[in-house]
């Protein structure tokens, strides 16, 4: 399994593709604009300008794009990878997405001889830099196994959550926590400036209590300094909402907290910021001009 077709060479991307290069792996990786990716290709990243070129020898393949319909048509376009791809390759997609299109995605595969897992990750650029990743698999018991080495090049938390479709839904749950946990910090600092505190001495004192979170330590700092370059994009965190309320909604859940939060950061994309970072949440709560 050390040949890896890598799609999906993006803010998280990239630096997946760079552990595992770290870690031994020969990486082979399609992006539609070349220009993007010369970094990587300049430290050993073998370039293919087509899908079907990039994952016909891999022995295992990735996919980490945008959107459900990006994964749709990297697996089953003709010419793909269900097309494309040796039969016994490992298929793992790592994009948030539906986990009916998961099954899918396992059913078609597995048809044709594939293993096939959804994966998806949390712990944003930052953990992707560092290879601390948290790792959501749902597939095979037997494949998530044989899978390990490669996992651990990326993550350092990875966790088998059951049958195809079970890691998607347990990073829809993850979603709607960071959701509530951002929402919280935004609605907290909106509320310490407009009371006069010193927003950089509320966050210490903050920051070790049981109001501490991840968000806090990773997001709070960026928002005092106006810095909402995207380590996760609004666009982004949208698609994982709108989603985690559809499949709310199936099983006869009302998960108001999430339907509020998203209802703001779709006001966010409507006035030009999908392409922020989930930190500019802030600004939903900034006076209006």
């Amino acid at each position: 399994m050390r040949k890896i077709g890598f799609i999906g060479v993006g803010i998280m991307g990239k630096s997946m593709v760079r552990n595992l290069m770290k870690a031994g792996f020969e990486l082979h990786i399609f992006a539609r604009d070349m220009a993007k990716v010369t970094d990587v290709i300049g430290e050993g990243a073998i370039f293919h300008s087509t899908i079907a070129d990039c994952v016909k020898e891999a022995e295992t393949v990735i996919t980490i794009v945008g959107f459900p319909p990006d994964v749709e048509e990297v697996y089953f376009k003709p010419g793909n990878i269900l097309d494309s791809a040796n039969s016994g390759a490992y298929l793992i997609d790592m994009t948030t997405t539906s986990p009916s299109l998961a099954e899918r995605i396992y059913e078609a595969g597995t048809a044709k001889g594939f293993h096939v897992m959804d994966a998806p990750v949390t712990g944003g650029d930052t953990g992707a830099k560092n290879g601390t990743l948290s790792i959501m698999v749902g597939g095979d018991q037997k494949d998530f196994d044989e899978c390990l080495p490669l996992f651990r090049a990326m993550g350092t938390n990875i966790i088998y959550h059951g049958k195809a479709g079970c890691g998607q839904h347990a990073k829809l749950a993850n979603q709607i926590m960071i959701a509530g946990a951002m929402s919280g910090l935004c609605e907290a600092l909106a509320y310490a400036q407009a009371k006069g505190l010193n927003l950089g001495a509320f966050l210490k004192s903050t920051a070790t209590g049981s109001a501490g979170s991840k968000q806090l330590d990773m997001f709070g700092p960026r928002i005092l300094e106006g810095n909402f370059a995207p380590g996760f994009f609004i666009k982004h965190f949208i698609k994982d909402m709108k989603l985690a309320s559809e499949e709310a909604a199936q099983s006869g859940l009302n998960l108001n907290m999430l339907k509020t939060v998203l209802d703001e950061y779709k006001e966010l994309e409507a006035r030009g910021m999908g392409n922020l970072g989930t930190q500019a949440l802030i600004k939903y709560f900034e006076p209006r001009v």
